[in-house]
């Protein structure tokens, strides 16, 4: 095995990609994939149409329910609750879950809840206690309920303004795809 289980987590599914590790006390059912790398941390559920990159990092207290996919690189910070049912009622079941997409890069801070049908885009930060009701698009910063957007990040991790300026002053552009200084 070129993975590694906890003996107390429950792994049914047997796509898992090399030097990840899973927790004890995961739920992992049998459809679900899962990439190399990932970080999976206890108390963690993981569905079956789940689809996870590589080098993830769960949290504790996360589950990912149907219809959720995680690019590479995402950090799901402690407690993220995804939904996948708009409107769900006990006992009764959509034809089809709402798809959430997560790309690559991106982080999702503390408590933070996922509305089903989102996607969050490469790269941004979700500050920690949000709601997410809307796409979120590529190299933003959100935060608060329902989630607000807050500035700009770069590849390296640099919080900007809406003024695409940082903290020293320094202002930046976004051309062709990539933040550079002014």
């Amino acid at each position: 095995m070129k993975y590694k289980v906890h003996n107390l987590a429950d792994v049914q599914c047997e796509t898992i990609g090399e030097n990840t590790t899973i927790w004890q006390f995961c739920v992992i059912l049998k459809e679900a994939k899962i990439g190399k790398n990932c970080n999976i941390n206890c108390n963690v559920f993981i569905e079956n149409d789940v689809v996870i990159g590589d080098n993830v990092t769960i949290k504790p207290g996360v589950q990912v329910w149907d219809g959720v996919t995680l690019e590479d690189n995402v950090f799901i910070g402690p407690n993220v609750t995804f939904t996948n049912d708009l409107i769900p009622r006990s006992k009764q079941y959509p034809v089809e879950f709402s798809k959430t997409l997560v790309k690559k890069g991106a982080s999702i801070g503390a408590n933070t809840t996922v509305i089903a049908g989102n996607t969050i885009g490469e790269n941004a930060l979700i500050g920690a206690g949000s709601v997410i009701t809307k796409d979120i698009p590529a190299n933003t910063v959100w935060f608060g309920n329902p989630a607000k957007h807050t500035g700009y990040i770069t590849p390296e991790g640099k919080i900007l303004n809406l003024e695409m300026t940082d903290k020293n002053g320094d202002s930046y552009q976004f051309l062709n795809d990539e933040f550079s200084k002014k």
